[in-house]
């Protein structure tokens, strides 16, 4: 009786702990329940590494300014131990770092909040915009000459002559004079240089393609031209006019993205993550000033929140694993294997990851047969068992990619000791049970990580278990209260289907 009462004065506590801290922060900073209740809103964050030499550094990096389609909510610099100053000259703007006598590797980052305006803001110039002035050596300047001809010849207006361009730059066997040109220089360097020798102003701009959680992302380059006393934008890889969906214009033409005095090997890559408005202002917020919002994960770096993102998601896959065990009465290989693929499923798609998983744990089992001849030692079988998963995981990979499959990489993201777990756990069911009993198993276990990922992926989960953390408390005391659960299960009232019958028949 005591032991009853204190679990339920547990649950009590985490249910009133998981909805107090959720109600709290809705209360107090209006972090929204629904995800589509405010403005779509962006936290970008710009990661700046290189090998500083013994001495003063500066370094300097283009930010943005008015980009088409957002406006900037606020922007910091998270960088101990350096100056930061943004310098603003001529329109453009580039944020400094410096800092005397340092050595070694370096780090600094760069955070921009914004939020989406939903209209395209392109202005007019009323300035004059001339074009760049363009030097070859003979035999390019030749080269040039009949590309920009044969360009001009089927366009009639700055934007067709572009389009043409393209077409030539991008074609898998270029002619002589094309193939010449790119061999020394890159397809938007070039375009560049062919647009303004034709005495069309233009200039190369970097940006970004958003996308939630990304991590690690490489700047894409556009080349713009003026037209119509406006800069219009072109895609050289895909050969659209104009910017996509969801495209942001970190860089227009100018200086250089990054500029490092005083170190070497410099590089910026640039992390990602989508929040709702308010959300993004407890992000601003200072973390020690609030009793509640240090649950949260919005002060730590962007690449890190999209780790956590995927993180909070697994409480939810656990829960429903338990309610098909428990409630449902499906029988799975573990209780923690299924959460952990249905997280794989989230982070590549649904059936590439089943298609995937079924090949891999297949082409397993009909090696993990012949290693049972070997009469190795359990260790050593397992540990085999994780080379040969790799080894599978590398070949499906590469196979995915030659074959032009876009998601063929992302199977590196499955959780490869699990499957090698799974490939040993199903071979000695199938030798002490039978065939029929791992289909049973391995199928149930496939059938709960398909339900896990359904949850898991509802928008609406995502947002409530990152934005709500203490809800996996909930969540928590959800699980617990199931672990109680002592009537049939819903496969037991079909096996026993013929009694109720009876029963039903004697009555």
């Amino acid at each position: 009786m005591a032991s009853k009462t204190s679990f339920y004065i547990i649950i009590a506590l985490l249910l009133t702990l998981g909805f107090g801290l959720a109600i709290a922060r809705y209360t107090y900073f209006g972090i929204p329940l629904t995800p589509d209740k405010f403005k779509k809103a962006w936290l970008l964050e710009a990661r700046v590494d290189f090998e500083a030499g013994s001495g003063p550094v500066l370094a300097a990096l283009t930010l943005p300014e008015n980009p088409p389609g957002y406006k900037i909510l606020g922007e910091n610099s998270a960088s101990p131990g350096y100056g930061f100053a943004i310098i603003e000259n001529d329109g453009k703007r580039r944020g400094e770092w410096s800092r005397n006598n340092v050595n070694g590797p370096q780090t600094l980052y760069y955070k921009i909040q914004l939020v989406e305006t939903g209209y395209d803001y392109n202005p007019q110039e009323s300035d004059t915009v001339v074009a760049d002035n363009v030097f070859w050596n003979e035999t390019e300047d030749v080269a040039a000459r009949y590309v920009v001809s044969t360009a001009g010849e089927k366009s009639s207006t700055p934007e067709s002559f572009t389009r043409q361009l393209i077409e030539i730059i991008n074609n898998p066997e270029p002619e002589e004079n094309a193939a010449l040109l790119l061999s020394s220089y890159k397809p938007v360097e070039l375009l560049y240089k062919l647009i303004n020798y034709a005495g069309i102003p233009a200039r190369i701009s970097q940006g970004l393609l958003l996308e939630d959680a990304r991590r690690r992302q490489q700047p894409v380059q556009l080349i713009e031209i003026f037209s119509d006393r406006r800069w219009i934008s072109f895609d050289v890889v895909n050969k659209e006019q104009g910017l996509q969906p969801g495209y942001f214009l970190w860089q227009r033409g100018g200086d250089s993205l990054l500029d490092v005095v005083g170190g070497s090997n410099s590089r910026v890559t640039f992390s990602m993550i989508q929040s709702s408005l308010s959300s993004l202002d407890i992000a601003a917020t200072d973390i020690g000033q609030s009793g509640v919002s240090w649950l949260g994960v919005h002060s730590l770096s962007v690449e890190e929140q999209g780790m956590f993102k995927f993180l909070f998601l697994l409480p939810l896959g656990v829960f429903v694993v338990v309610f098909m065990r428990l409630i449902a009465g499906i029988k799975t290989l573990g209780s923690f294997m299924p959460a952990l693929i249905a997280l794989a499923f989230v982070q590549t798609s649904l059936f590439q990851g089943i298609v995937s998983f079924i090949v891999i744990v297949t082409v397993g089992l009909i090696i993990r047969s012949y290693l049972s001849y070997l009469n190795l030692l359990l260790v050593s079988r397992i540990a085999t068992l994780i080379v040969i998963v790799i080894i599978l995981v590398t070949f499906f990979s590469l196979a995915g990619y030659h074959l032009g499959l876009s998601t063929g990489m992302t199977i590196t993201f499955f959780p490869m000791i699990i499957i090698a777990w799974t490939i040993e756990r199903l071979s000695i069911l199938w030798e002490e049970e039978s065939g029929r009993e791992v289909l049973k198993q391995g199928g149930g276990s496939l059938l709960v990580a398909v339900a896990a990922y359904i949850v898991m992926t509802m928008p609406l989960a995502g947002h409530l278990t990152f934005n709500f953390p203490e809800l996996s408390l909930v969540i928590l005391a959800g699980i617990m209260l199931l672990g109680r659960y002592t009537g049939y299960r819903l496969s037991e009232l079909y096996r026993f289907r013929d009694f109720k019958a009876a029963a039903n028949e004697d009555n």
